[in-house]
C-alpha cells in the first residue's frame, strides 16, 4: 500500500469494528512507508502486469498522484478531534499540532544554512585546487588563505604577493594542464557519485493496441542529476516521483555539486540548493505525523522548504519566498506564505552567522557605484533586455534540441560519464585561455561587478585604464559566446547542476562590454543588469528575480533598470520560445505537469468539450462495477476488477460504482480496494460483499465530483488545478448517466497533445 494511497482514505465517521481495520492499516502503511513522501509501493506483479495493460493506456503510468481535497478533510476530521479535547493535556497537543508548522519551518531552515555552508566552504577550497593549494592549510581556498585577495594576472598567475598561497607553476602550459587534469578528476567523481542515485521505475507501454509485444518498458532516472527544480514542480502539483527526497539523494546531491561546481563548467549550485533544501523539508516533516501522513499537508511544507533553497544560495532571504511562488509552487495559500518568509528568515541568519564567504555579509556581490543613470540610459537597459531575451529564447530551444539529439546516441545515454568528462574538458579548453572566465562561476560575477573608481588590483580595472582595450573587448565577447555554447550542452548533464549562475555570468560579460561605450556611468552598472536580463530570459521569473537582483547586489537604486531588462528579456524570450528552461527540462524528463493557467490558455481558443476525454468503452468496462439491487457483490468480482485495475497500470485508479442503469452511486479507489482485498479478516471469501453498510462502505467517497460531458473543456482544467483532483466522474448531458472519468494523468497527456 502506497502513501499515495493513504492519502486517498476518506474520512467518514467509523464504527469500532472499521476504527480497528484502519488501524491496523494506519499500522502497516507506517512499516512500509518509505524514506520518501512519494514513494509508491508498487509490487513485481504490478510491474510486470504495467507493460501489458489491457483496454486504455497512458503515459506516466510511473507517477501516482495524491488527492488533494480528501486530503483536506481528512486532516479536517484530524483538526477537530484534537480540539474537541477539553482536558489540560488536550489543551496542550492542541495548542502543538498549531505550533508544528512553525517549528517545522525553522529546523528545516536551520538545518538547510548547515547544509549550505559545508557545501560553500568545500567548493571554494576544491574549486582552488585546480591552481595551487594553501601551504599554511590545506583545507583553505585562496580567499582565506590570504589576508588580501592578490591581483589576477593572467600571464604571471595568481597570488605572487600571497606569501601562503602556492601555485603548483608558473609556467602557463603546466598550468593549463594540471587545470585541465583537476577539472576531469573533479567531473568523474560528480558523475560517479550522482550515478549511485540511478532509479528504474516501473512503467506501461506506450506503443500500439497488440497485447503480444516486447517485454515492458522501463524509466531510468538519475535522483540526484540537474537542478531537481523540474522534478519538485512535478511534486508539488500532486504527482509521484519514489525516493526523490530521500537522505542519500541529499547526501549525494550535496556531494556532487560541490564536485561538479568545482570543475568551473557553466553550471551554479543555485538550482541543487532547492533540491536539498526540499530533502531537508521533507525528512524535518516526516518527524511530524501530521505531515507524514497527509500528502497535501506534506507538500505545503515542501514549498515552504524550496524557499530556503534560493535564500542560502544568494543570501536572499525574500527572493527565495517569492521564488518558491512564482517558479515552483502551484498551490502557496497564506500560511505557507507566512511559513516560508519564517523559514527563509531562519536560514538567512543561520548563514550569516556562519559566514562562509568570510565577509560577514549576506550579500554576495555588493557594489555600491555612487553614480545615477540618467534618462538616455533606458534605452540600453532596453536593449540589453531584448539582448537577454535573445540569448534565453535561442538557449532553451538549442538546449531542447541537443538534448533530443545528441543526447540520444547510445554512447552518451548509457555512459553519462563519458559525455560529462567530455563537457569538461570542453569547458577547459575554452575557458582556461579567457582570464574572465577561468574563475568558478560566482567569482567570475563578482569580478565583473567591480567599481573601477576603487579597482583595488582587479584585473577587469587595469584592463579598462589602458589606452588600447581592443584585446579586453575581445575576451569579453568570447566569454559571452563560449557561456551561451557551454551552457546548452551543459545543462542536462547527469549531475548536479544550475543554470542561474551561467546565465548570471553570460550577461554580466555582454552588460560589461555594452557599458564600455557608455563613458558617463560605471559598466559594473550595464554588467548587474545584462546579468539580469539574461537570467530572466532563460528562466522567465520576473518579480522573485527582481527582488533576488537586488538583494544580490545591496542596489535599491538599481530596481527600475532591473525590472525594464527582467520585463523585456521576458517578453522577448517568450515571442521565441513560449517555455522556460524548467518547463523545458520537464518535457525533456517525461515528468507529468498540470499548470492550470497554461493549461487554460491551451485549451481556451479550440471550443473543446469534456467529452473529448472519455474513455474508450473497454477501459469503461472494467473500471465501472454494478452495484445491483442489494448493493451487494462477491468477493470475487471485487478481486477481477482489481486485478484489471492493476493490469492497466495505473497505481491510483479506481472503480465507479453504478446500478443497472448507469447512475452513479460511489467510488471506491484501487488503494482501498487493494488492502480490503488482500488484508486479512476484512472480506469473507463466500460472504457478499455489501457496498452501503458493510465494512468496505467506509471506503467509498459516496459523493465524487462530476462534470457534465456537453460542459467546456475548461471547467475540468479547472477543477483539476483548483482542487488537485485526482479524478472526474463524467455524467451524459440529461440523463445524468456515467459515461466516463477522468484522471489527472489522461487530462495532462491531452494537454500536450494539444501542444506537440
Amino acid at each position: 500500500m502506497s502513501h499515495d494511497e493513504e492519502a486517498n482514505e476518506h474520512t467518514h465517521l467509523l464504527d469500532p469494528r472499521v476504527a480497528e481495520l484502519r488501524n491496523r492499516k494506519q499500522s502497516a502503511l507506517s512499516r512500509e512507508e518509505a524514506t520518501s513522501i512519494i514513494s509508491s509501493h508498487v509490487s513485481k506483479e504490478e510491474q510486470e502486469l504495467a507493460g501489458t495493460a489491457v483496454g486504455e493506456r497512458l503515459p506516466y503510468n510511473d507517477y501516482t498522484t495524491i488527492d488533494w481535497l480528501h486530503d483536506l478533510i481528512k486532516d479536517s476530521f484530524r483538526h477537530r478531534a484534537i480540539k474537541s479535547r477539553t482536558s489540560l493535556k488536550g489543551k496542550f497537543l492542541a495548542s502543538w499540532d498549531s505550533c508544528q508548522g512553525w517549528v517545522a519551518a525553522s529546523m528545516i531552515g536551520i538545518l538547510t544554512a548547515i547544509v549550505a555552508f559545508c557545501v560553500d566552504v568545500a567548493e571554494a577550497t576544491i574549486s582552488d585546487y585546480k591552481a595551487g593549494y594553501c601551504s599554511s592549510n590545506v583545507l583553505r581556498s585562496r580567499e582565506t588563505c590570504c589576508t588580501e585577495r592578490s591581483p589576477l594576472n593572467p600571464q604571471e598567475g595568481v597570488g605572487e604577493d600571497c606569501a601562503d598561497w602556492m601555485m603548483w607553476s608558473e609556467k602557463y602550459w603546466t598550468g593549463f594542464g594540471i587545470y585541465v587534469g583537476f577539472a576531469l578528476l573533479f567531473g568523474i567523481i560528480a558523475g560517479a557519485v550522482t550515478m549511485t542515485t540511478k532509479a528504474n521505475l516501473p512503467a506501461a507501454r506506450q506503443d500500439d493496441d497488440s497485447q503480444e509485444s516486447s517485454e515492458p518498458l522501463g524509466k531510468s532516472m538519475y535522483m540526484a542529476a540537474g537542478s531537481g527544480i523540474p522534478e519538485i514542480k512535478t511534486i508539488l502539483s500532486g504527482f509521484v516521483i519514489p525516493h526523490f527526497l530521500d537522505f542519500k539523494v541529499l547526501l549525494v546531491k550535496a556531494v556532487g555539486a560541490t564536485f561538479a561546481v568545482s570543475t568551473g563548467m557553466c553550471l551554479g549550485k543555485e538550482g541543487p540548493f532547492v533540491h536539498i533544501s526540499t530533502c531537508v523539508g521533507y525528512l524535518v516533516a516526516s518527524l511530524f505525523p501530521k505531515y507524514r501522513r497527509n500528502g497535501r499537508q506534506m507538500r505545503e511544507m515542501l514549498s515552504v522548504a524550496c524557499s530556503s533553497g534560493l535564500s542560502v544560495a544568494f543570501g536572499a532571504p525574500i527572493g527565495g519566498v517569492l521564488f518558491s511562488y512564482e517558479e515552483i509552487s502551484t498551490y502557496f495559500p497564506r500560511k505557507v506564505l507566512w511559513r516560508a518568509f519564517v523559514c527563509s528568515l531562519f536560514a538567512a541568519i543561520v548563514l550569516k552567522a556562519l559566514n562562509p564567504t568570510g565577509t560577514g555579509k549576506l550579500v554576495l556581490f555588493e557594489t555600491n557605484y555612487g553614480i545615477d543613470y540618467d534618462p538616455i540610459h533606458y534605452l540600453v537597459f532596453v536593449f540589453l533586455g531584448v539582448s537577454g531575451g535573445l540569448f534565453g529564447g535561442v538557449f532553451c530551444q538549442a538546449n531542447f534540441l541537443w538534448s533530443k539529439t545528441f543526447r540520444k546516441y547510445s554512447v552518451i545515454k548509457n555512459h553519462p560519464v563519458f559525455e560529462l568528462s567530455l563537457v569538461v574538458l570542453v569547458t577547459a579548453l575554452l575557458q582556461f585561455p579567457n582570464p574572465l572566465t577561468r574563475e568558478a562561476g560566482d567569482v567570475i560575477i563578482k569580478n565583473l561587478l567591480v567599481d573601477c573608481r576603487h579597482p583595488e588590483g582587479s584585473w577587469v580595472c587595469e584592463q579598462e585604464a589602458m589606452v588600447d582595450k581592443s584585446r579586453y573587448y575581445l575576451w569579453l565577447a568570447y566569454g559571452t559566446a563560449v557561456k551561451l555554447i557551454l551552457t546548452i550542452v551543459t545543462f542536462g548533464c547527469k549531475v548536479p547542476s544550475g543554470i542561474i549562475i551561467p546565465a548570471l555570468d553570460a550577461g554580466a560579460l555582454f552588460g560589461r562590454l555594452v557599458g564600455q561605450i557608455i563613458p558617463t556611468s560605471s559598466p559594473g552598472l550595464f554588467a548587474m543588469v545584462g546579468a539580469a536580463g539574461f537570467l530572466a530570459g532563460v528562466s522567465r521569473m520576473t518579480v522573485s528575480l527582481a527582488v533576488i537582483m537586488f538583494e544580490l547586489t545591496g542596489e535599491v537604486d538599481y530596481i527600475p533598470p532591473f525590472m525594464i531588462a527582467i520585463m523585456v528579456a521576458k517578453l522577448t524570450a517568450d515571442a521565441l520560445s513560449s517555455e522556460g528552461v524548467y518547463d523545458l527540462a520537464q518535457t525533456v524528463l517525461g515528468h507529468p505537469f498540470l499548470d492550470p493557467e497554461h493549461a487554460l490558455s491551451i485549451v481556451r481558443d479550440k471550443g473543446l468539450l469534456v467529452e473529448e476525454l472519455i474513455p474508450p468503452p473497454q477501459t469503461m468496462r472494467e473500471i465501472t462495477l454494478d452495484v445491483g439491487p442489494e448493493y451487494q457483490v462477491s468477493k470475487t468480482i471485487l478481486a477481477t476488477k482489481l486485478s484489471q485495475l492493476k493490469a492497466r497500470g495505473l497505481m491510483d485508479a479506481g472503480l465507479v460504482l453504478v446500478d443497472s442503469s448507469g447512475m452513479l452511486h460511489g467510488y471506491l479507489a484501487q488503494g482501498e480496494l487493494d488492502f480490503a482485498i488482500n488484508e486479512a479478516g476484512v472480506l469473507v471469501d463466500n460472504e457478499p460483499v455489501d457496498l452501503l453498510d458493510g465494512v468496505i462502505s467506509t471506503f467509498v467517497d459516496r459523493t465524487p465530483l462530476v462534470i457534465c460531458a456537453k460542459a467546456p473543456l475548461e471547467y475540468a482544467v479547472e477543477l483539476f488545478g483548483k482542487l488537485g483532483l485526482r479524478h472526474l466522474i463524467v455524467i451524459e448531458e440529461g440523463s445524468s448517466r456515467v459515461v466516463g472519468v477522468i484522471i489527472k494523468k489522461r487530462l495532462v497527456v491531452f494537454l500536450e497533445g494539444l501542444v506537440h
